[in-house]
């Protein structure tokens, strides 16, 4: 994890420089494919985004159990079903490039145009999209 800072700006670039997002975005896609089928399938997704407890830690969703596991486990699937636009039970490539870039211009907008300090994973998109802007500004002052 880095410290870093960033506005909506920064991740709207990301998102904007296709080939760099693509890359990126197809790099996680690829490390969540276990069985390398090019299909993320629900078990696939779940163990990613079930050890990162994305409801539980950034919605509250964990305190004084106030969700029982039956109901975290639908809305764990409500959230694969965003990702399976077609619906067919698996997650293409195409799919989770669309929905990657709907949440990170969701996160962009979020941020808004003041820059803030914010702790980030290293190999997140947020880290990446920093990181990208970082060597951006580098070859504009050499």
């Amino acid at each position: 994890m880095s410290v870093e800072i960033l506005d909506g700006r920064t991740v709207q670039s990301f998102v904007e420089d296709e080939g760099a997002f693509n890359d990126s975005v197809d790099g996680r896609f690829a490390a969540l494919d276990a069985d390398h089928d090019g299909l993320l399938s629900y078990p696939e997704m779940a163990r990613e985004i079930m050890s990162l407890r994305v409801l539980e830690k950034h919605f509250g969703i964990d305190e004084a159990g106030a969700v029982g596991p039956d109901e975290l486990a639908k809305l764990y699937r409500g959230l694969f079903a965003r990702f399976d636009r077609d619906g067919n039970g698996a997650v293409d490539r195409q799919e989770f490039r669309a929905e990657m870039k709907e949440v990170m211009l969701a996160v962009a907008n979020g941020l808004g145009f003041m820059p803030v300090q914010m702790v980030v994973e290293e190999g997140s998109f947020l880290k990446v999209a920093v990181d990208r802007e970082l060597r951006h500004l580098s070859l504009f002052k050499n």
